[in-house]
């Protein structure tokens, strides 16, 4: 008796929310430290352009209810655009004072 399987697997959904959850806080930090000053850096800028794209494109997943290789086609490609902002992060943000700046940094490594 074989069994079709639809939807994802437990553990690739618990993964998948964790990181939209995090590209949702990080985006929400960085979008107010970009309306505190229109003159941020270009690293600040490329985080919060991942961070948008990670949402949109999660949540449109979601709500399509796609296949799981479809996510784990957003994951891989996604996983290498957090590997950029969490090595820009931890280079700008590791010697500051800011507790945003570094729940920034921490959310982008967990959304890695």
């Amino acid at each position: 008796m074989a069994i079709a399987r639809t939807g994802l697997s437990p553990f690739l959904m618990a993964s998948t929310v964790i990181v939209w959850v995090s590209a949702v806080i990080v985006m929400g930090i960085l979008s107010y430290l970009i309306s505190l000053d229109n003159r941020q850096g270009d690293h600040i800028i490329y985080g919060e352009v991942v961070s948008v794209l990670t949402t949109a494109l999660f949540l449109a997943a979601f709500v399509l209810h796609t296949y799981a290789g479809f996510f784990l086609l957003f994951n891989l490609i996604f996983s290498y655009l957090w590997l950029v902002v969490v090595a820009f992060f931890a280079s700008d943000f590791t010697y500051s004072n800011s507790a945003l700046l570094h729940a920034a940094e921490a959310f982008s490594f967990i959304a890695l």
